[in-house]
């Protein structure tokens, strides 16, 4: 009988070639664990991925079980039996999750479990594809942990109304800040357009979309206007609107930041009048100044003229006095002008203060002397000496001592008083008359004010404003103080910082 050769059929030397190239491939992927599993999750083979992500050679884990590679927790809720049931009824099985390498420490895995099954549908076994993604892991926990401080930072802000809006422009998220500003509740406003925190005629003109557009134009947009709150009240914003895109470029919507500046609105406004004001008084006392020189020259002329008549001489003597009064007026006024807009000059040179202090009572002699003021004069032992304008000193002094001999009642008392107080030199005038409340007091150097206004007192509420800008400019300081009762009176400190004596 002749020996038969076995022919291979086909293709047979070529298939064992690719199942061979096949294994060989598999089993030097080293960036995924392959590995399969029998039908009751057993390890039956084990590449080169699976040991470099795993730790485990071949040897120490082919006929283990799969449950080795999950955490003890995991293992204890049934996991990986779950798993597997899940493959071999729908075919495939694809999670994440954490497992353990065999050194303990966990890495966080993508798996895809695939039932395998011949040809008449019984089950084989598993393949098992396992990818380390802790990497990813780390790095996603991390831009989360991020992304919910950022959260709770906006979530936090008090003073700035934050929020989302839609690429419509309805409201998509809603911070802190924003419900204290406006009023609303998330509940309230988020899905509504933004358009609601305008005054109805901005509405009407189209400015919102117009905003919306601008931002999408030029990337954001501010602006400054009126909005509203809830319960209708006005406010004045400031508005940022940018426009947010994702990374492929599509518009997403816009980030709206909004600070309530109605204060600061306030504020600037009552500044730009104090500047106009300002304008006003130098501009009225240059004015009313113009007329003072002839009929003050006028006076001057009569006073040399012998008059007869003692009605005449009565009258001449009132318009000479009153006169005086308008020239000192009209000099405040000029001198709070120059002041606030920052145009005074002082000379600044030592300056004796016992020798300011004994000048502004003679100037003053003559009103206390009208009021049959009782006057006390107390100066410190040793001469005090200070850096400043000797006039405008001067011009405080007299200014408290003038206050103090009109506010007091005839027949009153008034101390002057100049010591040290430690490295500044200190001047106290006090008075008996009426007082100042107490809730008054941190009012009285304010510009044109007067605690009590008497048609006989001759003044328009500025000498203690001049006293206390005079004071600042020499980098001292004033103070009032007073019960508010009558016959306690007042008293007000001048604090100066004191030098040396100046070397002859």
């Amino acid at each position: 009988m002749q020996d038969q050769t076995v022919v291979p059929a086909p293709g047979d030397d070529v298939d064992h070639v690719d199942d061979a190239l096949y294994r060989q491939m598999i089993e030097g992927v080293t960036d995924y664990a392959i590995f399969l599993l029998d039908p009751q999750g057993r390890v039956r083979s084990w590449n080169a991925g699976a040991q470099a992500i795993k730790g485990y050679a071949a040897a120490e884990v082919i006929g283990r079980h799969v449950s080795m590679f999950y955490p003890e927790d995991l293992r204890a809720q049934g996991v990986p039996a779950r798993e597997l049931e899940v493959a071999a009824a729908e075919g495939r099985m694809r999670g994440e999750g954490w497992r353990v390498r065999k050194d303990g420490s966990r890495f966080w895995a993508q798996a895809v479990v695939t039932a395998l099954r011949d040809e008449a549908g019984r089950l084989l076994g598993f393949s098992k594809i396992t990818r380390d993604l802790t990497e990813r892991r780390q790095h996603e926990d991390l831009l989360r942990r991020s992304e919910e401080r950022f959260r709770l930072l906006v979530e936090g802000v008090r003073d700035y109304a934050i929020f989302m809006l839609d690429p419509q422009g309805n409201v998509a998220s809603w911070n802190t800040g924003a419900q204290l500003n406006k009023g609303y509740t998330a509940e309230e406003i988020i899905g509504r357009h933004f358009s609601t925190f305008y005054p109805r005629d901005v509405v009407e003109s189209g400015w919102p979309d117009k905003e919306l557009q601008l931002a999408l134009e030029r990337g954001s947009f501010e602006d400054e206007g009126w909005r509203l709150r809830k319960d209708g009240s006005r406010f004045w914003a400031s508005v940022v609107i940018t426009a947010l895109h994702d990374h492929s470029g599509r518009h997403i919507g816009f980030a709206k930041v909004t600070r309530d500046l109605t204060e600061r609105r306030r504020v600037r406004t009552l500044e730009d009048e104090g500047r106009r004001i300002t304008t006003f008084i130098a501009l009225l006392g240059h004015e009313l100044r113009n007329p003072l020189a002839p009929i003050m020259n006028a006076v001057s002329i009569m006073q040399l003229e012998p008059l007869e008549s003692a009605r005449l001489r009565m009258c001449r003597d009132i318009i000479a006095r009153q006169l005086q009064q308008m020239v000192r007026l009209i000099d405040d006024l000029l001198d709070v002008g120059r002041i606030t807009s920052g145009k005074i000059k002082l000379d600044f040179e030592p300056v004796r203060l016992d020798d300011v202090v004994t000048d502004a009572v003679e100037m003053v002699q003559p009103l206390i002397e009208q009021h049959r003021h009782a006057l006390s004069v107390t100066l410190d032992a040793a001469p005090l000496w200070v850096m400043g304008d000797r006039a405008r000193l001067l011009q405080v002094v007299s200014n408290l001592l003038n206050n103090a001999a009109k506010y007091t009642q005839p027949n009153g008392r008034i101390d002057v008083a100049l010591r040290r107080g430690g490295a500044h030199a200190e001047i106290w005038v006090k008075d008996d008359g009426p007082g100042i409340p107490p809730q008054r007091l941190k009012d009285i150097f304010n510009l044109f004010v007067q605690v009590e206004h008497r048609p006989d007192n001759g003044g328009l509420g500025l000498g203690l404003s001049l006293v206390q800008q005079l004071v600042s400019l020499h980098r001292g300081e004033v103070s009032a103080f007073s019960i508010g009762e009558p016959g306690k009176g007042s008293e007000f400190v001048v604090r100066l910082p004191v030098i040396a004596p100046p070397v002859d």
